[in-house]
């Protein structure tokens, strides 16, 4: 087996059938699979996955419910998988036509990959101009180590054997764990190699609130991140310095406010504040300072 295709699932019956369609979609010469990971769905996940049985090549169902997770699930998935490389998908996404042969290729060649994302066809406009990914061009480097890069989950491939060799994805990790991920693998020595020739189509967040709790699990565990790689040359934050950041967003908010005339013009400020907030609780959780 060539490569199998991973999707971790919790109650995504809304729009799994989105993604499964463009896998069904797909086209490539070599043997392959899809294996979804269910982290303990009840919304009838299964029953809409039934209905791409015969469509799919290798379509098997894992019951990942014993620990919530995205990391869990998808470890759970790689213990049954044939693949001798592996490509991670999300269940509210979408991967774009030739993704499977592009990707397919990649990771035969580069052994550690990720493609580009757009968030602009399943996502509403308000929230995809605001948030438009950094992936849309290259790899994500912000806050990263010295010469370490990362990638969405979602737009990953990698040789099994290196997924084996750091332990899988670190489950302490709700968040992040993607994050993680591709730092401990490069930290074997592997490159993480962008491929610019496809992309996954990401569905983001539709409302304040949803994009306030994504920003504050974000924030949060950005701190267990800053714990386990500031050894390897991440900026060092000081109380000093967390009062001073948090003083200067409060300003810069105070006087946006009059300009406010939308939940476009908020949401900026909504994801800003719910990251610094979840930094917050990260510090006192982990015992780390890193606001």
């Amino acid at each position: 087996m060539r490569l199998s295709v991973i999707i971790p699932c919790f109650n995504t019956a809304s729009t799994i059938a989105t993604q499964l369609e463009a896998l069904a979609n797909q086209q490539w010469s070599e043997p392959w699979e899809v294996i979804i990971s269910d982290n303990g769905s009840t919304d009838g996940l299964i029953d809409v996955v039934k209905t791409y049985e015969g469509r799919l090549p290798g379509l098997r169902v894992v019951d990942a419910s014993a620990k919530r997770g995205r990391g869990y699930a998808r470890n759970v998935a790689v213990q049954v998988a044939r693949g001798e490389s592996l490509a991670f998908c999300d269940a509210d996404d979408e991967v774009a036509p030739g993704w499977l042969s592009v990707m397919g290729a990649a990771v035969s060649k580069y052994d550690f990959v990720a493609c580009r994302i757009d968030v602009f066809k399943l996502s509403p406009l308000w929230v995809a101009s605001v948030r438009n990914h950094s992936q849309a061009s290259g790899l994500q480097t912000k806050g990263a180590p010295p010469s370490f890069s990362h990638a969405g989950g979602s737009t990953i491939a990698v040789k099994r054997r290196l997924h084996d060799e750091v332990g899988g994805f670190d489950e302490t990790f709700v968040r992040h764990q993607d994050t993680d991920y591709c730092w401990k693998i490069q930290l074997t020595g592997a490159q993480l190699h962008f491929v610019p020739d496809t992309m996954v189509h990401v569905r983001l967040r539709g409302n304040l609130m949803e994009n306030w709790r994504q920003a504050f699990g974000w924030g949060e565990y950005r701190v267990l991140l800053y714990k386990k790689y500031c050894h390897l040359g991440m900026p060092k934050c000081t109380w000093k310095d967390g009062i001073t950041g948090w003083t200067n967003l409060a300003r810069r908010f105070i006087r946006a406010v009059p300009h406010m005339r939308s939940r476009r013009d908020l949401l900026p400020w909504c994801w800003a504040f719910g990251e610094s907030v979840g930094r917050v609780k990260g510090s006192m959780k982990f015992r780390t300072l890193s606001l």
